[in-house]
């Protein structure tokens, strides 16, 4: 059991290409900037936005086939979204919102709101089925709005940023019970979200999209140890650089360059991490391989390292303790040397 999608789609100036499987039973987490094609791709899943070529397969069932002019309708496809603002209504209570999609499907009243309650106590509210959207907190309205999605049992679940809407105490209290929630769900889970914390701690398998293309897709390991764009580098927190290596060396935009055993030809990547990175107010001594100078031009004091990012010819991010950043004052800014020793980079093929 799995869902295969491959299709494209135009919606404005977004041109959408996707070639995915998932697998029944795992989760797969969606990432990318503003204006990747992240939510369009849940919607053309769920049918609000018809696909312009190609096939979406759910468990054997064909839901588009542009080719054969098959295209099923939202109400008739064992989908459910959870939407980002959970978009609950807002006259009903908490079990009746539960109970629309199964009164939807056909249930009597009786048994949908029996089976409603049933989810809410599945999610923790139990108690709270009388309840208006209006009385409930932000991550009440989360659980009820996920429970509402399960409880017509789909076989696709779709996920729009599902925690975006908290703040983040409640968000790191969520995620735990959501991540219970959803591996206990037999079927596809496709979650989007712009949080690399949430997308690792929720699920096994990332896609990154840039632009409306899939850029890489991978475990969570994959993608953290070899990204293969700026956006990927920086979800992560590390430095990237793309060049041309010949030998011991890579050549980098401009004149600039790194030193790296045996980097090899063609073009490649090299990943440094920022707590691989030195800095220094006088050139350092010892004899490390690659070093130059760089101004200060931006510090991110947020958590116990501090993150220095230095320009030049070699823009790179370096992460140091708060007492090395006060040893060397570099909380005033101008230029520092900078050296990577050649066997802290990692370098693959492009």
């Amino acid at each position: 059991m799995s869902l295969d999608a491959a299709f494209r789609l135009t919606v404005g100036t977004l041109d959408l290409w996707l070639d995915l499987r998932v697998d029944a039973g795992s989760t797969v987490a969606v990432l990318g900037p503003n204006g990747a094609g992240k939510t369009t791709l849940l919607r053309a899943l769920a049918g609000l936005v018809p696909i312009e070529n190609g096939r979406v397969v759910l468990d054997d069932r064909v839901l588009d086939d542009t080719a054969a002019a098959v295209h099923v309708a939202p109400e008739d496809r064992p989908v459910a979204v959870v939407f980002q603002d959970y978009l609950l209504f807002p006259h009903l209570d908490a079990l009746d919102n539960v109970a629309f999609g199964l009164r939807c499907r056909g249930a009597s009243r009786r048994d949908a709101r029996h089976r409603a309650q049933e989810w809410l106590a599945r999610v923790g509210l139990g108690d709270r089925g009388g309840a208006m959207p209006r009385a409930l907190s932000g991550g009440q309205a989360q659980r009820v709005a996920l429970a509402r999605a399960l409880a017509v049992e789909p076989r696709l679940l779709l996920l729009d940023e599902p925690l975006s809407a908290l703040d983040y105490q409640t968000r790191a209290e969520l995620r735990h019970s959501l991540r219970r929630t959803l591996d206990a769900f037999p079927g596809v889970r496709l979650l989007v979200t712009h949080d690399p914390l949430e997308a690792m701690a929720l699920a096994a398998r990332l896609v990154v999209l840039e632009k409306g293309r899939v850029v890489q897709a991978g475990t969570p390991a994959e993608i953290t140890e070899r990204p293969r764009s700026a956006y990927v580098a920086d979800l992560v927190g590390v430095n990237l650089f793309r060049g041309r290596a010949r030998g011991d060396r890579i050549a980098l935009e401009g004149d600039a360059e790194l030193t790296v055993p045996d980097a090899g030809s063609g073009d490649v990547f090299a990943v440094i991490h920022p707590r691989a990175v030195a800095l220094h107010r006088r050139a350092p001594e010892g004899t490390p391989r690659n070093v130059w100078t760089a101004p200060i031009v931006a510090l991110d004091t947020d958590g116990p390292r501090i993150r220095i990012r230095c320009g030049g010819a070699i823009p790179i991010v370096a992460e140091v303790t708060r007492p090395a950043m006060e040893e060397l004052h570099l909380d005033r800014g101008g230029d520092v040397w900078v050296s990577v020793k050649a066997t802290e980079i990692v370098v693959y093929p492009a």
